[in-house]
């Protein structure tokens, strides 16, 4: 299954990937700059910064080549060449970012990340750093025929959702999965204490559902664990007793309602150990590792899958998967936001750090007003 490209607005982010050696097998854009968010005004997201991601193959050779096009985007580390940035670069979530970079006129920031750590996220949530941002609307600007990238790319999806699924009640609807999945990059991510606006996964759910959608319809539609029943061309669920008989095999379905033209899923979940440790067992496999070491003894080597079918029957279980989320989220972004410092130097980094803190103030003033 291809993942789904969200067609781009073009001409101005082609003429940013201009500046850039083009040895990209991934590059995407995403945020505020990007999406709209609830809160802002119109033309509002024309003044902000611009986030982009690039996913090298050969990081060192990257940088070499662009510190010879774009040297002043970096930090005092330039001066111990691409080397040593390329090592800088592989602690934390494995990303080197530049920021406040004037491009075009306006404000970019830009994260290079090499292609097999890239993989490695997206398939088992090493971090869950890069892999957090592709569970959220991006506009893909460049990829190549990575076969391998192309297949990560929708595991992180189908993660996502089953991830989800662990965490929410057993009915809910289309806006709430939606919710939790944005959420999820951000659980234990200590900038959301500070640094971030509260009601960030809010703002950037609400007016993006439809985008939200495109990502995620054929992963729900194509599950063998959801039943649709095709009626005018529109999908509903099947009738009571079909899906009494269903959930007897089956996790999921989807009930199908319609509200002003645009279509909204209400789902059920088989909360039944049996449906959870089925989803469990298809998390990936840094989660797992966490799950394990939050709920296994110290000391005492135990089965990853004796102790998964245990969570499975625990009534917490969904507790347990956000708290092991949560600690794979927190260390990756305090060393990276650590990290920061380094790659951006300290006058940048202050005036980052003001911007954050302005958008977070700005946000709260609005929730209270």
């Amino acid at each position: 299954m291809a993942l789904p490209v969200l067609s781009s607005s073009g001409v101005k982010f082609r003429r940013v990937l201009a500046h850039f050696p083009q040895e990209l097998s991934l590059a995407f854009a995403y945020g505020s700059g990007v999406f709209r968010q609830a809160g802002a005004s119109a033309g509002h997201g024309e003044d902000n910064m611009l986030d982009f991601v690039f996913a090298v193959d050969d990081s060192v050779t990257w940088h070499m080549m662009n510190l010879r096009k774009n040297r002043s985007h970096y930090s005092f580390l330039k001066v111990f060449g691409p080397k040593q940035i390329s090592s800088i670069q592989s602690y934390g979530a494995g990303i080197y970012y530049n920021t406040l970079v004037p491009c075009n006129g306006r404000i970019i920031k830009y994260g290079v990340i090499s292609t097999d750590t890239l993989i490695d996220d997206l398939l088992h949530w090493k971090t869950l750093y890069v892999a957090g941002r592709l569970q959220k609307p991006v506009k893909i600007l460049t990829q190549n025929e990575n076969s391998k990238l192309q297949a990560a790319l929708v595991s992180n999806l189908k993660s996502a959702v089953t991830a989800a699924f662990l965490m929410l009640p057993e009915s809910f609807s289309e806006e709430d999965l939606y919710m939790q999945i944005a959420g999820l990059s951000y659980s234990g991510d200590f900038r959301m204490v500070i640094g971030e606006d509260r009601w960030k996964v809010q703002n950037i759910v609400k007016p993006n559902v439809p985008h939200f959608q495109k990502l995620y319809s054929n992963i729900l539609r194509d599950s063998p664990q959801v039943v649709y029943k095709h009626h005018l061309g529109r999908l509903e669920a099947n009738n009571r007793n079909t899906l009494l008989t269903s959930l007897k095999k089956r996790t999921h379905f989807i009930n199908t309602e319609y509200f002003y033209g645009l279509t909204f899923y209400n789902i059920q979940i088989d909360k039944s150990p049996e449906g959870q440790f089925t989803q469990l067992m298809t998390l990936p496999r840094t989660l797992q590792q966490k799950i394990t070491s939050l709920v296994g003894p110290p000391g005492k080597n135990r089965d990853v899958e004796e102790i998964l079918l245990q969570v499975a029957h625990d009534p917490d279980c969904g507790l347990v998967v956000h708290q092991g989320i949560s600690g794979i989220v927190r260390s990756s972004s305090i060393v990276q936001s650590a990290k920061t410092i380094l790659t951006a130097g300290a006058k940048k980094s202050i005036t980052y750090s003001m911007r954050k803190l302005y958008k977070m103030t700005k946000g709260w003033l609005r929730k209270t007003s």
